[in-house]
């Protein structure tokens, strides 16, 4: 849709009616489902099918079309209900994608860690090729849920707690 918009140069606002026609009657991958025909409860008829006579445009005329808009509305809840329960499947399974990257690592009290210099702790006569780290440093208390109270090696209190981002395990 973009790249037909991007060909169409100054011409966007005669084409941008079909594209967002094309947009809305597109199943979606999340959903499986066009967005049209979740708020509508019907599939999208083109309009060049409704102007000349095809099979399917002379079957949805008539009392078969009520019958079928009936059957059709009372399907339309167990479908947007499967829809909802398709994107809830797709959101974790890039939940799970996205977790299964991860190497999560418990912090205890003892621990050493590495702190993270903050570019205002970097001395800029190091410039880019100075340490990124600081430490080592001991965990000595869990002050909140991710944070933590840090010691140095010498047994000096660092006057901060550090939320564990700023934080890197150090083995010896």
């Amino acid at each position: 849709m973009k790249k037909r918009l991007e060909d169409a140069k100054g011409l966007w606002p005669e084409i941008l009616p079909e594209v967002l026609w094309a947009y809305r009657t597109m199943p979606k991958t999340s959903t499986e489902e066009t967005p049209y025909s979740l708020v509508y409860r019907t599939n999208a008829v083109i309009p060049v099918v409704v102007g000349e006579p095809s099979l399917r445009y002379s079957n949805e005329r008539g009392p078969r079309n009520d019958e079928s808009r009936r059957q059709e509305l009372d399907e339309l809840k167990e479908r947007r209900d499967m829809a909802c329960k398709q994107i809830i499947a797709q959101k974790q399974q890039v939940e799970h994608y996205y977790n299964k990257k991860a190497k999560v690592k418990p912090l205890k009290v003892r621990d050493y860690m590495l702190k993270a210099k903050t570019p205002a702790s970097k001395d800029p006569r190091e410039g880019k090729l100075g340490t990124n780290w600081d430490g080592p440093y001991k965990i000595t208390a869990k002050a909140n849920k991710g944070s933590f109270q840090l010691e140095t090696m010498k047994e000096k209190l660092m006057p901060n707690n550090w939320n564990i981002t700023h934080l890197k395990y150090f083995n010896f």
